[in-house]
């Protein structure tokens, strides 16, 4: 019989499902071992989980049984199912994106996570006159959807080790409309460049609250140390006009 057997992510290690030889399991054992598989509810800890198939299947049984095991707990993986997401996250509005607070955000920025991340890109969603009053240190303004698709899909970003992840943390103001969009928008684009499940980008993150509330937090994060709204009153035409370019 199988056994498949994911440990939890330790300190941002890099785990696969690995299939090894077990123990023969009469029925009611396999059963059993079936009724207790685990997955952990809290959405900012690495699920945990075991398989246990039933005697001598065949190939065909055990990829059904591996794929129905990812798909009951996808949300918990990274969009390519290769390994856990790790960033610890927070709930967010949308139950289908991941979402990280500030305090994660500075904590990136800081380099506390450059052990297993080769290159984490901030993605600024506000328009350009928001952007120019303040934004976090190294974020890049893309407000549009072609600014996306050029800088991020017609010359992906590929880590030289293998070992190492590429990670992209969206955010707009409040980080509730223009944020989110633009990371649905990469996924669906990055999706249809690929065989599924296969992606440039498999690890993408929401920040909570958006630049808004980073800037409350950690304004030394910041560069301008300053926070332009979007309705601010001196930029009506340039709302009205990226918003026109947004539809």
């Amino acid at each position: 019989c199988w056994q498949l057997i994911r440990s939890p992510l330790v300190s941002g290690s890099v785990s696969r499902p690995i299939l090894k030889w077990g123990p023969p399991l009469d029925r009611d054992t396999s059963v059993k071992a079936k009724q207790q598989r685990r997955v952990a509810g809290s959405p900012d800890r690495e699920a945990s989980m075991q398989l246990v198939v039933g005697l001598e299947p065949s190939r065909s049984t055990q990829l059904e049984e591996i794929e129905n095991l990812l798909a009951s707990n996808d949300q918990e993986l990274i969009g390519d199912f290769s390994k856990p997401h790790l960033l610890p996250t927070v709930e967010g509005k949308d139950p289908g994106l991941k979402y990280i607070s500030p305090g994660t955000l500075a904590a990136v920025l800081a380099g506390h996570f450059s052990s297993f991340v080769e290159s984490s890109i901030v993605v600024d969603c506000r328009y350009p006159y928001e952007y120019e009053g303040g934004h976090v240190k190294g974020a890049i303004n893309l407000p549009l959807q072609r600014d996306v698709e050029e800088l991020l899909l017609e010359q992906p970003i590929i880590p030289l080790d293998a070992c190492k992840r590429v990670i992209i943390i969206f955010h707009c103001e409040f980080s509730v409309e223009r944020g989110p969009k633009m990371c649905k928008f990469l996924r669906e684009r990055d999706r249809a460049c690929h065989e599924y499940p296969q992606l440039h980008y498999p690890e993408l993150y929401i920040l909570n609250g958006g630049y808004r509330e980073f800037f409350f937090q950690f304004p030394s994060q910041c560069e301008p140390r300053q926070y332009r709204p979007m309705e601010h009153p001196a930029f009506k035409e340039e709302l009205r006009k990226f918003r026109g370019q947004n539809r």
